[in-house]
């Protein structure tokens, strides 16, 4: 007999009795039935699930899910005691989905039709090609904001996105692959992603339990290497129900975004990189400018105050930046420091190269004006790769 991948669809709510009855009937009725016959181009045999994280709405949410429960028996209802966010909700819905329902995969999904229905089946085609993360995206082909936004929803719906894509990934590969990281759409793998996180939601496990929660479990399931995709998203005007947008929202997703790449251990380091090449530079600087008073051999001022920076630059790097990997004992020591200082060859070429053509062309006087920029253009890039792919390389596990 052939194993079951079980999808549960995590819908939260608040106030949201106009829809989500029909929600719970559209999905049993029209979609799931189509998943377990294998239409839609599906391989492998579904079990699909709902559950409805529920914030104890006052409008009888909870109740109009008891009673499709009873009908439908692959629904299920989580009633929070407390309503701490959206972010909290879902966080809650995953554990849910993994300890008691034995979850495979966990969608994120919104109930009040503004996620089409008609997109599940296009995401588990992608889960059963061997991709652990599929999103939702409005700004592919195929993909669309709801034609009855306002231009003020329009602007910061690509605004907001594009600036906290850009914040998170640039320049980086996933910067071209994520085009809607806002997008509240997503099925995730849970072996090797979802079992791996912390879903405490309670204390400072989020950045925040607003609408930014969708940014942080997008950063943290992508650098956890998952295979990842986007289908497009026809996203579609709410006519019921109320909204779950808060007046701050913006405000919020900037400053997930700009946490999450602010701590990530990537910035962390090159921080620290940059750092220990500013107190580098002012070494280089200060002995430039004592042994150009000393003798007339530019080259050899140059070359000689290079040298020491890189002295200087090799102890930082070591007990700071790099403290991962650090290199300890004596033999050791002495060994990198030899192959930093083989390794270092090339900026010390590029900078005593570049610096003697720049004193020619310019004269003595822009000495000092020419070596941040050629530190800053030249020497960082190279050092940046020189020194994570040989001297301070991640040990393989």
């Amino acid at each position: 007999m052939q194993n079951k991948n079980i999808a549960v669809i995590v819908i939260p709510t608040y106030n949201e009795a106009d829809n989500i009855g029909k929600m719970v009937e559209y999905l049993n009725t029209k979609t799931f039935p189509n998943i377990i016959a294998k239409k839609d181009d599906l391989n492998e045999s579904w079990e699909m699930k709902i559950l409805v994280v529920d914030g104890n709405s006052p409008d009888g949410t909870g109740k109009v899910v008891e009673k499709e429960a009873k009908k439908y028996n692959n629904t299920f209802l989580y009633t929070e005691t407390s309503k701490d966010g959206i972010g909290a909700a879902y966080l809650k819905g995953f554990k849910y989905a993994i300890d008691k329902l034995k979850a495979d995969f966990v969608f994120e999904f919104d109930g009040d039709f503004q996620h089409p229905p008609e997109t599940i089946p296009l995401m588990l085609k992608a889960m059963e090609e061997g991709y652990d993360y599929v999103i939702g995206s409005r700004k592919i082909k195929g993909g669309s904001n709801p034609k009855g936004w306002g231009f003020k929803r329009v602007f910061f719906s690509e605004v907001g996105g594009f600036t906290a894509r850009f914040l998170m990934f640039f320049p980086f590969k996933n910067f071209f692959k994520v085009t809607d990281p806002t997008t509240g759409l997503k099925v995730t793998r849970v072996k090797g992603f979802i079992d791996k996180m912390d879903l405490d939601w309670k204390g400072d496990r989020l950045l925040t339990k607003s609408f930014g929660y969708k940014l942080q479990l997008l950063f943290e399931t992508l650098k956890m290497g998952a295979k990842f995709k986007e289908v497009p998203l026809q996203f579609h005007v709410r006519n019921a129900g109320e909204s779950k947008i808060e007046a701050k929202t913006a405000k919020d997703i900037f400053r997930v975004a700009f946490l999450l790449r602010w701590y990530d251990d990537f910035t962390q380091k090159f921080l620290k990189f940059g750092t220990v090449g500013f107190v580098g530079y002012l070494v280089n600087a200060f002995f430039l400018g004592v042994f150009s008073k000393t003798w007339s051999i530019e080259w050899l001022s140059w070359l000689l105050s290079t040298e020491l920076a890189i002295v200087s630059n090799f102890t930082l790097n070591n007990i700071w930046t790099f403290k991962k990997q650090s290199i300890s004992g004596s033999s050791a020591l002495i060994s990198k420091f030899f192959q930093f200082n083989l390794s270092s060859m090339g900026a010390l070429l590029i900078q005593t190269i570049a610096g003697s053509l720049g004193v020619k062309f310019f004269g003595p006087q822009s000495r000092q004006i020419l070596l941040p920029f050629i530190i800053l253009f030249l020497v960082l890039p190279y050092n940046w790769f020189m020194y994570n792919t040989f001297i301070w390389k991640n040990k393989k596990k």
